[in-house]
Order: structure tokens, then C-alpha cells, then sequence
């Protein structure tokens, strides 16, 4: 049975270690290798460097660990956007194994 999939877009490599810790304690859920991506506007960004969190579990489980990354992010610099797919397609699943780090 394929596992939901939380993404978390932060602001920056602190930022997505905290979110990624609280994500871990908050439900039954794995986090993938972080992706990075400096974007063409860094530098008009609070931070220039975007972190991907991939939360991945149970809906509910993803749901709440999600909600949780997404609080300690926001408390150090901030979350650019969050999304949660509850059944990703096989095509999806094989974008998701690719890291840019």
C-alpha cells in the first residue's frame, strides 16, 4: 500500500533540520534525503537557500507530523509552502527519490 506524502518548502538547511525533528516525534513517519534549491530571487529571499522536507506514513500520521515541521519552521525562519499528497502515482513516486543533495 503506497504512503502518504507530506512536502515542506523552508527557508534554509536549520530551518528543514528542526522541521524534519519535530515531523520524526510528532507521528509514525520517514523523512527522505532533503532536496535544496537556490532560486533565481535568493537574493531578495529572508533566506537564500529553499529546503524540502518529504515527509512520508499513514495520511493521519503525515497530516500532524506536517503540521508539526511546518510550527518549527515558522518559529526559525519561515515556510514557503506545504502540501500533502494522501496517494502519490507511481510517476510521482519516481520524481520523489530524486535528492539535489
Amino acid at each position: 500500500m503506497a504512503q502518504a506524502v507530506g512536502y515542506l518548502e523552508v527557508f534554509g538547511c536549520v530551518a528543514a533540520l528542526v522541521a524534519a525533528d519535530a515531523a520524526a516525534k510528532a507521528g509514525n513517519v520517514t523523512i527522505d534525503p532533503l532536496d535544496k534549491n537556490k532560486p533565481a530571487n535568493a537574493d531578495a529571499l529572508p533566506v537564500p537557500l529553499i529546503m524540502c522536507l518529504k515527509i512520508r506514513g499513514p495520511v493521519a500520521d503525515v497530516e500532524c507530523a506536517l503540521d508539526a515541521a511546518e510550527a518549527a519552521a515558522k518559529s526559525i525562519t519561515g515556510v514557503v509552502t506545504k502540501h500533502m499528497n494522501s496517494a502519490p502515482d507511481v510517476e510521482t513516486e519516481k520524481m520523489l527519490r530524486i535528492s539535489a543533495i
